[in-house]
């Protein structure tokens, strides 16, 4: 029972089916309301055109039996006989009309359209016309139907006539139900072809919100790279599209927090373990200069341990929106103020080269701790006669920040690794005390102002890093 009743239930819930269900309601009523305004529209039109082509004859008529007779030249005088023979000489019926001549009160003469009634078929009506005493316009009913009619009565030369014109629109008025027949008949047809294609239609616009039900369900906070096919341009698409950019998002964030649980715990353990051991064996210290020592080795590694985690939270920050606070800033102040705080590190030839404004949009902070980072691994692999340049410029319409130092330089090899997490080059030429960190902080705050990060250097050459920041600030402002 479930299953049966769970078939109509589904397809009544789909919003494809309502979608269709109410543009096929939408459809029928406009199409009923259309075609009933058509059908009155032209029979009213119907009967506008039989009065007009009725009263059109009178006129003739009339204007015929007031003139001359164009065999004599001379006026008619009543000659009844004479005035129909001339007007039936020229005159034509037109579509479901009759005319009827009589004179002393039987018929002189008749001419009748192919779908219109001979004057044998019209007895009761020329009954009524021929007891009229004046002209009459009206309907009245006969063999073929109702039929619209003119009559004159009129006055001759010892005998009296009477001219009758009459149309029988019924036949015209077939023709047009039988045209609205068919007009509902295409429309029936049109409307359900139009529901098929668009019942198909819909689907497969609504294929990306089905695809979405799907795959929703599947996600779990252990895969989230389950993605949505989206190939077209529309609000649904959009939609699975957005939806997907949002799954991106969340696999990131959850990839992030779990690289910082595996680098935490990776990098910590060693320290965790040097303390421990150390804290076993501090009662066996006999003298207060072994205490000592070995408090300062605990203290040490805990203060290693703090830095360690304040990177690590520095970076699983980088990936954050709100991980810089931009505005417009001179990268020429920034450096000159980080110029200030370096040289307190340690005794090097300290060298500012800015001598231009550089306008970007940046985070001054992230930017002055980036050439702070940078500075302090310049002093660890320098001596107090080298040399360490800060500067700022603009080239190819790129921003430049660089520290260049005169220390032994980095190898080819260890260039390649040198930005990563807990990547160490050489005698680990990184000023977080070993831990690889310092480095990939300066990375992630070039990236995060849609940057980047590079080394130039060769052994025994120095080493030059540079990082680049565009100018125009949508794309310094990306994040």
């Amino acid at each position: 029972m479930t299953g049966r009743s769970g078939g109509p239930s589904r397809w009544l819930g789909s919003i494809r089916v309502r979608i269709l269900a109410v543009v096929v309601v939408m459809l029928v009523v406009s199409s009923i309301g259309s075609v009933l305004l058509l059908r009155a529209v032209l029979f009213e039109r119907l009967d506008d055109e039989v009065d007009e082509s009725l009263t059109r004859e009178a006129e003739e008529f009339g204007l015929l039996i007031a003139g001359n007779n164009p065999e004599t030249g001379e006026p008619f005088d009543g000659d009844l006989r004479a005035v129909f023979d001339v007007y039936f000489a020229r005159e034509v019926p037109d579509e479901g009309e009759s005319l009827l001549a009589f004179v002393g009160g039987s018929v002189y003469r008749s001419e009748r359209a192919q779908d219109a009634a001979e004057a044998g078929q019209l007895q009761p009506a020329i009954d009524y016309w021929l007891a009229l005493d004046e002209r009459e316009q009206g309907d009245i009913d006969t063999a073929l139907g109702n039929a619209k009619y003119i009559a004159l009565p009129l006055r001759g030369q010892g005998e009296d006539g009477l001219y009758v014109v009459v149309n029988f629109p019924d036949f015209e008025r077939r023709e047009i139900a039988a045209a609205v027949r068919t007009q509902i008949v295409v429309q029936l047809i049109t409307m359900v072809l139009v529901s098929a294609l668009g019942l198909l239609l819909a689907g497969r616009v609504l294929r990306p919100l089905a695809s979405l039900a799907r795959t929703a369900p599947t996600i779990s906070d252990t895969d989230l790279t389950q993605r949505i096919p989206v190939t077209g341009r529309d609000e649904a698409s959009k939609i699975a599209g957005a939806f997907n950019e949002m799954l991106a998002r969340l696999e990131g964030a959850f990839d992030t927090q779990k690289r910082f649980l595996h680098d935490t715990s990776h990098e910590l353990r060693t320290p965790l373990t040097v303390i421990r051991g150390h804290v076993e064996l501090l009662e066996l210290d006999t003298t207060e200069a072994d205490r000592q020592a070995t408090i300062d080795l605990v203290t040490d590694e805990i203060d290693r341990m703090s830095r360690i985690v304040n990177d690590l939270f520095l970076l699983a920050m980088s990936e954050r929106p709100d991980f810089l606070q931009v505005e417009p800033v001179d990268l020429r102040e920034i450096v000159v103020d980080a110029h200030q705080k370096v040289t307190a590190l340690g005794v090097r030839d300290w060298q500012v080269g800015a001598p231009t404004p550089v306008p970007v949009v940046g985070d001054a902070q992230r930017l002055t701790q980036a050439i702070t980072q940078l500075a302090a691994n310049a002093v660890k692999f320098t001596g107090e006669d080298d040399t360490i340049r800060i500067g700022a410029a603009v080239r190819d319409g790129t921003a430049m920040v660089w520290v260049e130092d005169s220390g032994p330089g980095v190898s080819a090899a260890d260039a390649e690794q040198i930005f990563e997490r807990f990547g160490r080059a050489g005698q680990e030429r990184d000023p977080n005390g070993g831990a690889g960190l310092g480095l990939a902080i300066v990375q992630a705050i070039a990236e995060a102002h849609g940057g980047s990060v590079r080394l130039r250097s060769r052994p025994g050459e120095g080493a030059r890093f540079e990082i680049l920041i565009p100018t125009d600030v949508s794309s310094a402002a990306g994040r």
